[in-house]
This record gives structure tokens, C-alpha cells and sequence, in this order.
């Protein structure tokens, strides 16, 4: 017989990329998921294959050093009964001098880029052919893979989606900004297959690191140490909370990931200038969707930083409302962390589901900052020994705060204030633009029986004095409209739930603030007012927050901190109120002119007026929306726009996919920024 001769082969790169929902990514490479039969095409010259007389085999290879033993090469023949636990080849169907063949990976197989090779053995005289290079994903449409994930909405919301919300403000003031996670596009897969292959991990034992790419856990903490730069190990984002960004970009203008990854590669694996929480969160849910596990980013409202981990956090201010002395242990108003989902067959029974991953650089866990998996079920129960980082995440959504009140003697007394950390814990509806509270998937209804035994098994003893229903409440309102640019009110409220008249002293102090809790300058302070309150009445104490107190205090992050005292001249109680109050941007309008279809222009009409009684000077905006633009469309205005003047421009889009998009527009200019808007277009497909 004569040799048996390859003369071409087709991988299929279009058809199996549909099938493995990979076709996104474009299909200048075969990118597939474990578990699941993709098919190739091989065409001999001369004469057919023979199965009686020729003997195929292929072989598959990833990573510098691969090897049977790592799990990292496997070798295999054509066979008629394939197994589901390694690597296999079919044949589907001959045609001729064409063969076509079925070839499926483990559900367990080690992801990244694979090199294969078809072996041709006829009469003991072989072949080798070097067929290409395709892109091994996780598979959660696979009921083997660790990350199998049962409902297609939530993998669709959850793997394929590249755009969506993250949720801020306030745990009064809940709102939402858009993101575009941009996962399939252009290099994005590239790039986070470098993000592994320079982490310090690989960098140390390259055999190892690629042997454990079948893991999500492994997986999962390597990109939550990666995507901050804390370690000096090439990381993705520097972290700033300074309001000084000047030589970057500040946290608050980036609208998506992929300008973001694309800068980190071009500037040579060089940190990009500047992450916050939910930057890094959005970066991080790119990577992990990227490579096939599902992600979210979640917000978790009052969320504390507990630095000596004994879940009590302790705040001193004096009798006006101000703070006394710094501390390190922080109340952020809003912290984003992910969520991924996998099983976790290191833990045993009961883990499985969300797992908490946090690469916002605070506090190192196993000498490298990195935060989790950590499994939201062993944070609901109080499990602290669980890997990874149980009592840290435990705390951001659980520590009690005390405020103590240091009087003009200077001594301590501890005020009565209800702890109000870890609320609202928030993620995008799977098909929705709406919230969903997940609150419950971490902690058990406040004052209930399996608190309290969460709380024993985890130690904590509340120390925080919640008010009694009987006597005196302090809460804050905010009058309508605490927007940019114009003045507004906020109240202490008193309440008196006694049947006798009360005597108490009320102060009101606000001052600009960080997300993060760190305090800026004084914006507004009343004097101590006495007041006499009828029983069963209710009085207000009013402060006025001037535009003109605000304007040059206020970071970008738009908040002021209000904290009310209250002295209780019959019993000798203080409470405290604590608001975070967001001044609001104004919004800005999109109008889309004319019937959205695939590959035809369409016209958007994009707007913002002018709130301030100054003009607006460097105006930028930036569009970008997976689908609709390529990469970032980028307005300058060559003017200022007037006090109540709208600043108002046209573009093209030439939308490449169909269904539903979101274009996202972000404005900056330098007296307003990180101004954020979006407009959901329905795109119809091309017809054929």
C-alpha cells in the first residue's frame, strides 16, 4: 500500500465555533469548550483512508513542557467507542479522499492554547502532520464540567452577555452604571491567556501552574492576584482612592474592560492608571466569562473593612459630629467584588454555587493579595476556616460599628446607633436591567435564631446598642433633588415614642467624603439647638447644603457624609445618624434616528445639559457599546458649554451584531465627571 498522504484539512473554524458559542470571538481561530465534539475535515491525496490497512492518531499538547502526567499532552488513536474521561477521535463520515472526524476533549481538561497533530501510520512507515492551534474554554453547558451552570438564561446572562450593570450610590441612593464587559472581542481571549502565562505562579513552575488550568478555583484566584498590581507581579490596575488621577484615567470615567486590558498589553504588562473597587470587580468578571466560568459583579452597600479582624469597627467623633481620629479600619459605602460559579470538590458537600472573588487590592491572603473564592454559602453559615478568606468577606458584610462619642472632658460614651453594614447586596437580573438583592444569599434576617447561631460559631458578639422602641429615634431625610450644582436640605428627624415630653440637644454636621470613608473638608455644620419634643410627636432640625460650601470640596465621587448627634438630657443617651448622600450628575440623553439593522449606519443623538452656574470647559465624550462601535468612539467639543447650555453631537454606528446591544456613553469635562448613561437599541438582523 502506499503511503497514506494529507494533502489539506479544514478545521471548521465558523461551524464549530456556533456550536461551542465561541463564534463571538471571531473566527480567525478555533476556540472550543471541554467536553463537547467539535468536527475536522481531512482530505489525502492519491487515494482514501483505509481503515483495515491505515492507523490515525492525533496528539494534543498546551503549555512550555506538556506531558501525559500533567494532563498537560495526551496521545490517541481513532476508535469506535470513545471514552468520556480522555481525549477522543470518530470518524463522522467518508467522502472519497475526504475523512471527516470527530474529536472531543474531557470535561475536565486543562484550558488554554493546544497545538494538534495528526499521525499516519501505514505498513509501520508513519507521518506527521502539524494541523494548527485551537483554544480550550470552560464548559457550562457540560454537566461534568466544574462549572456547569443548569439554566441557559443565567448562562446567557452569565458567560455571554458583554455588556451590564454595576450598581453604587448609596444604601439610600441605589443606582446603576453601564459596563461593557467585552468579553469576545477582538485580542480579549489573548490577553487573558497572558494574564496566566506571566502570573507569578507560572513564572515559578510552569508545569505546575498549566497542570492546575483545569481547576476554577485555581483559576479564579490566580485572576483575582492578577488583575491588581500589588504584588509587582505585572498586574492589571493600579488602585488610587486619592481623588488625584491626573496621570491616568480617574476610576470613575472608564465605561468597559476592553480599553482597559488593551492598554495593560500595549504598554508592555505596564499597571494602567486607575482602579477602584468596581473597576477592578468588572475586570476581573471580563477574564472569568472570557474563559468560560460564569461571573457577576456584585455590591454590597456599608460594606466594612475590618483590619484586625474582630468584626468590630469603632468610630470616634466629638459632640459636633466630626471625626476625632483616624482609623484604618474603613466603612466603604458601596464595595464590588465577583462572584463565580463552580463546585468545590476541595471542601466537600455544600459548597458548590457563587464563590466570592475579590481582586480589589486590601489585605493579602497567603502572601499575595488576592481575596477568595470563597463560597457564599460557607459566608452565610460562619464557616471561617473554609478556603479562602471566609473571615474577611464575613466581616464586609457582617461587623458591627460602635460610635463612641468623645466629649469635651474627654471621655468616651459609647452612642446608641443600630449597625447597618453589609445591606443591599446587589447584581443585575439575569435578562433584565433591573437589581436583583442577594442579601439573602449571605446572611440569615437580621435578629433571627440562625443569626444568632452564625454569629456563636464565628465569635462575634454584637457590641453595637440598637435603639429601644421606647424613647427617643434619630434618623436623616434628604430633601427631593441633592443635585449637582444647586443647593438642598437635609433634616435630623427626632421621634419621640414616649408619653412625655422630652428634652434633647441635636447637632448636624456634613462634610464631602470618599467611597471608601475617607473624609474631606466641612460643607456644612449647624449649631447645637435645643428642643422640646410633645409625646408622641415628631420634630425636625434642618441644615442647608450650599452649592457654593460644596462645589471645591466634592471628589469625584459625588458624596457627602452626614452624621446628626442627638443628647438625650433625661436619660443621658447620645445617638447618632449617619447618610451618605449622592449629589446626582445630570442625566444624559440618547436618541437613536432611524431603524437599527445590521450592517446599515445608524445615526445616535447624544446630550447633557449644563447644571452648573459655571461653563464647562475640555467636554469629552466617549461611546462605546460591543456590537455597535468599533472599540471607542471619542468626542471632543471644541467650545465650553454655558451654564444651562446643552452640549449636543451626532454619530455613525454601523452595528455589526443583532439583538440586543447597549451603547454606553461616559461625559467628562473639568467641573463635572464620570457622567454615565445608556440606551438599550434592538438591532435587526441583516436579511438575507
Amino acid at each position: 500500500f502506499a503511503d497514506l498522504v494529507l494533502e489539506t484539512w479544514d478545521l471548521h473554524c465558523d461551524r464549530n465555533g456556533q456550536e461551542h458559542r465561541t463564534a463571538a470571538m471571531g473566527c480567525k481561530q478555533l476556540v472550543l469548550r471541554r467536553g463537547q465534539p467539535f468536527s475536522i475535515t481531512l482530505r489525502f491525496s492519491g487515494r482514501a483512508y483505509d481503515e483495515g490497512v491505515d492507523k490515525l492518531s492525533f496528539n494534543v499538547e498546551t503549555g512550555p513542557c506538556p506531558s501525559e502526567t500533567s494532563g498537560t499532552q495526551s496521545h490517541f488513536a481513532m476508535t469506535d467507542c470513545p471514552e468520556e474521561s480522555c481525549w477522543s477521535a470518530v470518524v463522522q463520515q467518508q467522502d472519497g479522499e475526504s475523512l471527516s472526524v470527530s474529536l472531543c476533549s474531557p470535561p475536565d481538561a486543562r484550558i488554554g492554547r493546544y497545538s494538534l497533530t495528526l499521525e499516519t501510520c501505514t505498513d509501520y512507515q508513519g507521518s506527521s502532520y502539524q494541523i494548527g492551534h485551537f483554544i480550550l474554554l470552560f464548559n457550562p453547558w457540560h454537566p461534568e464540567d466544574t462549572v456547569f451552570m443548569r439554566d441557559e438564561n443565567e448562562r446567557r446572562e452569565y458567560v455571554l452577555s458583554q455588556d451590564g450593570l454595576i450598581f453604587q450610590g448609596t444604601s439610600n441612593y441605589i443606582y446603576s452604571i453601564p459596563w461593557n464587559f467585552g468579553q469576545f472581542e477582538d485580542e480579549v481571549l489573548a490577553i487573558c491567556l497572558k494574564m496566566l502565562d506571566i502570573n507569578p505562579k507560572h513564572l515559578r513552575d510552569q508545569n505546575r501552574d498549566c497542570s492546575r488550568r483545569n481547576d476554577p478555583v485555581y483559576i479564579g484566584r490566580v485572576v483575582s492576584a492578577m488583575v491588581n498590581c500589588n504584588d509587582e507581579d505585572r498586574g492589571v490596575l493600579l488602585g488610587r482612592w486619592d481623588n488625584s488621577y491626573e496621570d491616568g484615567m480617574s476610576p470613575m470615567a472608564w465605561i468597559g474592560s476592553v480599553d482597559i486590558l488593551k492598554r495593560w498589553k500595549n504598554f508592555g504588562c505596564q499597571p494602567v492608571k486607575y482602579g477602584q473597587c468596581w473597576v477592578f470587580a468588572a475586570v476581573a468578571c471580563t477574564v472569568m466569562r472570557c474563559l468560560g466560568i460564569p461571573s457577576r459583579v456584585v455590591t454590597n452597600y456599608n460594606s466594612a473593612h475590618d483590619t484586625n479582624a474582630n468584626l468590630t469597627i469603632d468610630r470616634y467623633i466629638n459632640e459636633r459630629g466630626e471625626q476625632e481620629r483616624p482609623s484604618r479600619d474603613m466603612i466603604w459605602n458601596f464595595h464590588c467584588w465577583v462572584e463565580s460559579w463552580m463546585t468545590r470538590p476541595d471542601l466537600g458537600a455544600g459548597y458548590d454555587g457563587w464563590q466570592a472573588l475579590d481582586p480589589t487590592p486590601q489585605e493579602k491572603s497567603e502572601g499575595v493579595y488576592c481575596c477568595g473564592p470563597a463560597p457564599v454559602k460557607a459566608i452565610k453559615e460562619g464557616d471561617m476556616l473554609l478556603k479562602y478568606d471566609i473571615p474577611f468577606i464575613f466581616a464586609e458584610v457582617n461587623a458591627d460599628v460602635v460610635y463612641w462619642v468623645v466629649q469635651a472632658d474627654g471621655e468616651h460614651k459609647q452612642s446608641i446607633r443600630s449597625s447597618d453594614v453589609g445591606k443591599f447586596i446587589s447584581t443585575k437580573s439575569v435578562g433584565r436591567d433591573s437589581r436583583e438583592d442577594i442579601t439573602h444569599n449571605y446572611k440569615y434576617p437580621e435578629g433571627s435564631e440562625e443569626e444568632r447561631a452564625v454569629f456563636e460559631k464565628a465569635e462575634h458578639q454584637k457590641k453595637s446598642i440598637g435603639e429601644e422602641d421606647e424613647g427617643l429615634h434619630l434618623r436623616i431625610k434628604v430633601s427631593e433633588g441633592a443635585n449637582k450644582g444647586s443647593d438642598f436640605d437635609v433634616f435630623a428627624v427626632v421621634n419621640n415614642n414616649t408619653d412625655e415630653e422630652r428634652v434633647c440637644r441635636v447637632t448636624l454636621c456634613a462634610r464631602a467624603s470618599s467611597h471608601n470613608g475617607t473624609l474631606g473638608p466641612q460643607c456644612g455644620l449647624t449649631d447645637p439647638v435645643d428642643i422640646d419634643i410633645e409625646p408622641r410627636a415628631e420634630k425636625r432640625v434642618p441644615l442647608r447644603i450650599l452649592y457654593e460650601e460644596y462645589r471645591d470640596k466634592l471628589t469625584q465621587d459625588n458624596l457627602i457624609k452626614v452624621v446628626a448627634l442627638l443628647n438625650d438630657h433625661q436619660t443621658g443617651d447620645i445617638l447618632v445618624a449617619v447618610r451618605d448622600i449622592y449629589v446626582e450628575n445630570p442625566p444624559i440623553k440618547i436618541r437613536i434616528l432611524g431603524e437599527p439593522m445590521q450592517n446599515r449606519k445608524l445615526v445616535a443623538e447624544i446630550s447633557l445639559v449644563n447644571p452648573l452656574a459655571v461653563p464647562l470647559n475640555g467636554c469629552v465624550f466617549v461611546v462605546e457599546g460591543t456590537g455597535l462601535t468599533e472599540g471607542q468612539l471619542v468626542k471632543e467639543l471644541e467650545e465650553p458649554v454655558e451654564p444651562q447650555a446643552e452640549a449636543k453631537f451626532r454619530m455613525d454606528l454601523m452595528p455589526r451584531l443583532s439583538g440586543l446591544q447597549k451603547l454606553m456613553v461616559d461625559f467628562e469635562s473639568d467641573q463635572l465627571t464620570g457622567v454615565k448613561g445608556y440606551r438599550n437599541v434592538i438591532i435587526a438582523p441583516q436579511p438575507l
